[in-house]
C-alpha cells in the first residue's frame, strides 16, 4: 500500500518516480511557501520533507515513528519521528490554511457547510488521578468544515478544542474561501440574522432551513422566500465528505496537543483534496 501510496515502481512506462514527491513539492511552490520555515535553524531537511511524511502518516494510519521509518526505508530521506512531532504541533496555522486553500483553489457555484466530533485520545487514569479529575472526561474535537458541492473539495477548516455552537465558525469558513460561491446551503444551526447579512454582504445567496417560532427579520423574510428545496437537498453532499473523511483516515485524532491535532486534521483535508486531484495515484489495487 504504501509503495503504490509513494507511486515507486508501479508503473513501468513512467518517467518520473516518487511523484507524490513531485506533487507535494508543486503544492508548496504554489503556495509561495519557502523552503525552509526557520532561517536561523538547521537546514538539513526542508519543508517538503515534512510534509509528506505528514501526508503519508494519515493516509497510511502509521504513527510518527512507524511513518518516518517506512520512508527512510523507501529510500526517502525524511526527519526523525521526534523531529515530525515537533513540527506537526509548531507548525502555524497561517501556513496550513495556505496549502489547504492551494488545493481549492476553484471556482465554487455552491458550497455546503457543516460541522462534526472527532474523538481524541485521553491521558492515562493514573494522571486523571493526580489532579483530582473524573475520569474519564471526553470532549471531542470540534471540526467545522466547508465543502465544494460538485468536486467535494474541502474550501475551508477550523478546529476548536472545546464545545461551540455551529454558528460561532460560519463567517471563519467563508472569510477563507479563495472565490466566493454564489450560494451556500447549511442546517438550521445555521439560521442567524447576522449571519444572513454577512452573507448578502458578499453576494452570497443562504439556502438555509429557518427555525421553527424564529425571528422574522428583514434578511431571513429573504432566505426563506428564496428557499429552494432542491438546492438544499445538495446539503447531503457535506455528510458524505465528512464520512468519507472519517472512513479513510479514522474518526479519531491520536495527538494529546490541540495544535498537533489541528495539524492532523489540515493534513487530512490536504490529502482528502489531493486524493479528489489524483486519485489514480492514491487508489490501492483491488486485487491487493
Amino acid at each position: 500500500a504504501a509503495v503504490r501510496l509513494l507511486g515507486v515502481g508501479v508503473h513501468p512506462t513512467m518517467k518520473k518516480e516518487k511523484r507524490l514527491v513531485n506533487k507535494v513539492k508543486r503544492l508548496i511552490r504554489k503556495a509561495g511557501l519557502p523552503r525552509q520555515l526557520h532561517r536561523y535553524g538547521p537546514k538539513k531537511y526542508e519543508l517538503w520533507q515534512h510534509l509528506l511524511a505528514l501526508l503519508v502518516k494519515q493516509e497510511c494510519k502509521l504513527s510518527f515513528r512507524r511513518t518516518s521509518n517506512l520512508l527512510n526505508d523507501l529510500g526517502l530521506e525524511v526527519p526523525t519521528y521526534s523531529a515530525l512531532a515537533k513540527f506537526a504541533y509548531r507548525m502555524p496555522v497561517e501556513i496550513w490554511q495556505t496549502l489547504l486553500a492551494v488545493t481549492a483553489n476553484i471556482k465554487v457555484r455552491i458550497a455546503a457547510i457543516d460541522s462534526t466530533g472527532m474523538s481524541r485520545a485521553l491521558p492515562s487514569p493514573y494522571y486523571y488521578k493526580r489532579i483530582d479529575k473524573p475520569y474519564p472526561v471526553d470532549i471531542p474535537l470540534k471540526v467545522s468544515l466547508a465543502v465544494d458541492t460538485r468536486s467535494k473539495r474541502i474550501l475551508a477548516l477550523r478546529t476548536r478544542a472545546k464545545k461551540a455552537h455551529d454558528i460561532r465558525d460560519a463567517k471563519y469558513l467563508v472569510s477563507r474561501f479563495a472565490s466566493l460561491p454564489c450560494k451556500i446551503v447549511a442546517d438550521t444551526a445555521y439560521d442567524s440574522e447576522k449571519f444572513y447579512e454577512f452573507l448578502w454582504d458578499n453576494k452570497i445567496v443562504p439556502i438555509v432551513k429557518i427555525r421553527k417560532n424564529a425571528f422574522r427579520g428583514f434578511v431571513r423574510h429573504k432566505v426563506k422566500k428564496n428557499f429552494s428545496k432542491g438546492i438544499y437537498n445538495r446539503r447531503s453532499i457535506i455528510e458524505s465528505v465528512i464520512f468519507s473523511v472519517k472512513r479513510k483516515f479514522g474518526a479519531s485524532v491520536s495527538s494529546l496537543k490541540f495544535s498537533a491535532q489541528r495539524a492532523e486534521m489540515y493534513c487530512r483535508a490536504i490529502a482528502h483534496n489531493t486524493i479528489l486531484c489524483f486519485i489514480g495515484d492514491f487508489q490501492l489495487d483491488p486485487m491487493v
